[in-house]
């Protein structure tokens, strides 16, 4: 797994329960360059590999810098980032992946909710150097808990942005956003937040006549699994195509699981398939799709599975490990 090796060069506070770390090369110099909506892991500990979204522009070649929610709730990321990490820390990371890459298009509405506006805000750089047509808007509970909100308000698509705070009666329940309410040709809509933020405005800008080739979305968390006795819930066998050995994969545990227990190497990172990190080639067999990462099409094709939480619709997967 190739990793880069860099320094924690600063830490601020962007809300009340959101920091920023900017990350440069340990050894000087620029880092790998990215586009808007890619992501990088950070590795925090043996067993604790989390993705982030960059939020910089992607004309910085000298940085990376990253925007983290403390969540006391969730499985340690956070907490560790927030509790543990101090200016001059050496860590490892990840070269940075995009599955959430922007389109061509005339006009894009970007929507975000709370710490969804990580990616969103590198797109809006990115949009506003070539000098693009957007809107982002921003919805929060309060101004207090609105991530980088001073930099929003300061950047040069300030103009373009709109700030929605919840406490203040203006939440995405109220009403969408006035360039949802009626669809438009060759206007790509992005949208990041938590599930239910995400879920109702698909399921109200679809309602709207809008296209799900325009609608665009990356979750930091999954969706509910699948009920345990769905199609696709017992156990199968994986083989790997380089060795010819084949695994049974019980109901009770992952791909990567038993891959990783019998020696295997494979690439981790979320664990929950929303990262990409363990995209992995099918050769033969059907997966049965549980990620947030790939697209209706790429389901499709069926050529591509993550191994840390989907599973099988046929007897056997061939793997091309």
């Amino acid at each position: 797994m190739q990793t880069l090796d860099v320094i924690v060069h600063s830490i601020s506070l962007t809300s009340a329960t959101s920091r920023s770390y900017e990350l440069r090369a340990a050894a000087g110099g620029t880092l790998p360059s990215f586009e808007a909506g890619a992501h990088i892991d950070v590795h925090l500990g043996p067993s604790l590999i989390r993705p982030y979204s960059l939020c910089n522009s992607p004309q910085d070649n000298g940085r990376y810098l990253i925007c983290v929610r403390r969540d006391d709730a969730g499985r340690g990321g956070s907490r560790t980032l927030h509790h543990d990490l101090t200016v001059g820390r050496r860590l490892r990371i990840s070269p940075p992946r995009n599955h959430f890459p922007l389109v061509a298009a005339e006009r894009h509405v970007l929507v975000a909710g709370g710490i969804g506006i990580t990616p969103l805000l590198s797109m809006a750089e990115a949009l506003a150097a070539r000098g693009a047509s957007f809107v982002l808007h921003h919805y929060t509970s309060s101004a207090a808990e609105t991530p980088l909100l001073e930099r929003l308000q300061s950047s040069v698509f300030g103009e373009r942005t709109v700030i929605h705070h919840s406490d203040q009666g203006d939440s995405i329940r109220t009403g969408l956003p006035a360039e949802l309410l009626v669809p438009e040709p060759d206007t790509a809509v992005y949208v990041c937040g938590p599930d239910g933020f995400m879920t109702h405005i698909v399921t109200e800008t679809t309602a709207a006549g809008w296209q799900p080739g325009q609608l665009h979305t990356e979750r930091f968390t999954p969706a509910a699994p699948p009920a345990a006795a769905d199609e696709g819930a017992g156990e199968f066998t994986v083989r790997i195509a380089s060795t010819g050995i084949g695994y049974a994969v019980p109901a009770d545990r992952t791909i990567a699981d038993v891959l990783t227990a019998h020696g295997v190497e494979v690439e981790l990172s979320c664990e929950q398939g929303i990262c990409g990190a363990c995209l992995t080639p099918v050769l033969d067999g059907e997966p049965d799709h549980r990620d947030e990462v790939q697209t209706p099409d790429e389901r499709a094709a069926g050529d591509r599975i993550t191994i840390c939480c989907s599973r099988a619709r046929t007897p056997e997967l061939l793997l091309g490990l």
